[in-house]
């Protein structure tokens, strides 16, 4: 595994942070290409792992995966690094552009800007949900519960947090009940 000075991992974030328009849900095909392909300093599926954890945690999205990528890297200083880095380009846009986004918000070349930047973001959330899918639906078992998740969100209108709950336990009853097939054989 290469290593990664705090300089760089603070860079790293700091680029991913200015490129994260539209939430964490774009940081993961950031992370893969500003961390897993190109440094090797950790795994795709390390980087989907932690997504998925962050997820399930209350706060940004995109401050608890650059946590546990950080930590992952360089333990603590790590961790603060990556956190520094992600959060720094939104706390400079917000003090300097405040005041001139609501002055120029209702030009029409602005409007269009902010279209061709949503209509990227979709492009990356699209990407995200490909390699979440690729990487969580891996039998008909996680198929079935994904189906019974999606169903209940969009058909009744379940609350999310008892969907998350709810996958959580299935999840776990699938991998104990795979585990006692695994000792069967």
């Amino acid at each position: 595994m290469t290593t990664i000075s705090l300089k760089d991992i603070y860079i790293r974030f700091f680029r991913i942070g200015t490129l994260l328009l539209g939430g964490g849900y774009v940081i993961l095909p950031l992370l893969q290409s500003e961390i897993a392909e190109k440094y090797d300093c950790i795994t795709d599926d390390d980087v989907c792992e932690y997504y998925a954890i962050s997820q399930s945690l209350p706060g940004v999205i995109a401050v608890n995966t650059a946590v546990f990528v950080g930590y992952k890297l360089a333990r603590t200083k790590g961790a603060l690094a990556a956190i520094t880095g992600m959060v720094t380009p939104a706390f400079l846009s917000i003090i300097l552009l405040a005041n001139l986004l609501t002055q120029i918000v209702h030009v029409p070349f602005v409007q269009n800007i902010f279209l061709g930047v949503g209509i990227g973001v979709l492009a990356l959330l699209f990407q995200a949900v490909n390699e979440m899918w690729k990487k969580s639906i891996v039998d008909k078992g996680a198929f079935l519960i994904f189906l019974a998740a999606f169903t209940s969100l969009i058909v009744f209108k379940v609350f999310p947090i008892y969907i998350v709950i709810s996958g959580i336990v299935l999840g776990v009853i699938l991998g104990f009940i795979r585990s006692r097939r695994g000792v069967e054989k």
